[in-house]
């Protein structure tokens, strides 16, 4: 998905800018980090860096603490107005949850002073209420299960780039198109992990 709006930004004058959590470093990945790395990727999507923007980080430079997570909003408000802006988080799920609070109700004002930024948010079903609540009901849904069909084709596809060919003969190899999509729950990381 990433890939598609990124080959059509240039076409429709968009900027693009995703973050993708992961669990082994929730506690890196803090709402004004998160936030930041969004801002750096749209600030980089813009032909001229906003006014505000310059300032903030000539201050920065001088020394100092760095910018807080309202002045980082508050930037991305400003730099999400100038253009079509798409935002795209994935696995919101595995942000430390008193961070994912702060990072939906920030995404949530974004979304309030730019009409034009839409926001892409993948997470586990479990998740939906909390994001429908932090986003004020401006949220489709969409469920997505992986297919066993699906799970075997690609299993196929990542066995036949097999780097050690000797080292598996054909029963293995059926014996992991049976097993690993026998043991996985719909959750595509899962069934990876098992991959591996």
């Amino acid at each position: 998905m990433i890939d598609t709006l990124c080959d059509q930004a240039g076409d429709q004058n968009s900027t693009i800018a995703f973050f993708y959590f992961d669990f082994t470093v929730q506690k890196g990945q803090s709402p004004a980090n998160t936030m930041g790395s969004l801002l750096k990727q749209v600030v980089g999507g813009l032909e001229e860096i906003p006014e505000e923007v310059s300032q903030t980080y000539q201050k920065q430079k001088k020394g100092g603490r760095g910018p807080q997570l309202s002045d980082i909003v508050k930037m991305l408000q400003t730099t999400s107005s100038k253009a079509r802006t798409f935002i795209c988080i994935d696995a919101i799920d595995e942000c430390v949850p008193e961070y994912r609070v702060k990072l939906l109700d920030s995404l949530n004002k974004i979304l309030q002073n730019s009409p034009g930024t839409r926001i892409f948010v993948t997470g586990r079903p479990h998740i939906r209420p909390e994001i429908e609540k932090r986003l004020l009901g401006r949220v489709t849904s969409l469920s997505i299960n992986a297919e066993r069909d699906d799970m075997i084709r690609y299993l196929e596809s990542r066995l036949e780039e097999d780097t050690t060919p000797d080292a598996m003969d054909g029963i293995l190899k059926a014996e992991i198109l049976r097993k690993i999509p026998e043991r996985i729950s719909e959750m595509y990381v899962l069934w990876k992990q098992h991959l591996r």
